[in-house]
């Protein structure tokens, strides 16, 4: 979600706004529009700051935490991702997860502000670059997740998302039946008390951070 700047009053028929089939106060959008962005830019630069050998540290606690948290099994499918901006690396346990026999899905982006799609992935399979540079794979379809694996900047005490601000795992989320298990994953420090739902958040089911630490919702 994008802040869109404050643009003054509105007309009485336009006291609210539908947004993804959900009335909006546009004065509360933009509130939280302002503060989502400014954390996003403390979150980011934080994420900046990490040196590489801390990063490569903080990325193996992180993994050996989440394989308490999902046990790869042959069929299971499990969405994860390509990290990007510095997002934790996950490649390595990626190829372990699908050495034992999951099926890893990457994310793919078919339009913009539109729901994405799961392809299979595999170690050397082929990818190409898909919207923003983001390497998918080449080709295969689209495939529904048992398990999302999703990358967070932030996350609040409920298991909210604070990402990168295109609404785009929401969106998808919102649309998968049954619902998959999601697990938000990131660095340490970045849990924040509210995150100031909107009603088209989608809520994770667990938080794995880089310190070890977890985090259900209750």
């Amino acid at each position: 979600m994008e802040d869109d700047g404050d643009s003054g009053g509105s007309d009485p028929c336009m006291a609210h706004l539908l947004v993804d089939g959900n009335p909006v106060d546009p004065a509360t959008m933009r509130d939280v529009a302002r503060f989502r962005s400014a954390e996003r830019a403390r979150l980011m630069d934080a994420r900046r700051s990490i040196s590489t050998q801390q990063r490569a540290a903080m990325t193996t606690k992180l993994s050996q935490t989440l394989e308490t948290i999902v046990a790869p099994e042959p069929g299971m499918r499990i969405a994860a991702y390509w990290p990007i901006r510095g997002e934790p690396d996950l490649r390595d346990w990626m190829g372990r997860a699908h050495d034992a026999g999951a099926n890893v899905l990457l994310p793919v982006v078919v339009k913009k502000n539109a729901p994405l799609i799961f392809r299979d992935w595999s170690p050397g399979c082929a990818m190409e670059r898909g919207v923003w540079n983001i390497p998918v794979p080449a080709k295969g379809e689209a495939m529904r997740p048992d398990v999302v694996i999703s990358p967070l900047l932030g996350a609040d005490e409920a298991c909210f998302r604070l990402g990168n601000g295109g609404g785009y795992y929401d969106r998808t989320l919102a649309r998968i039946d049954p619902m998959p298990k999601v697990i938000g994953v990131g660095f340490a420090d970045c849990i924040l008390s509210t995150i100031f739902p909107m009603p088209w958040d989608v809520p994770m089911d667990t938080v794995v951070l880089a310190d070890g630490s977890v985090c259900h919702r209750s």
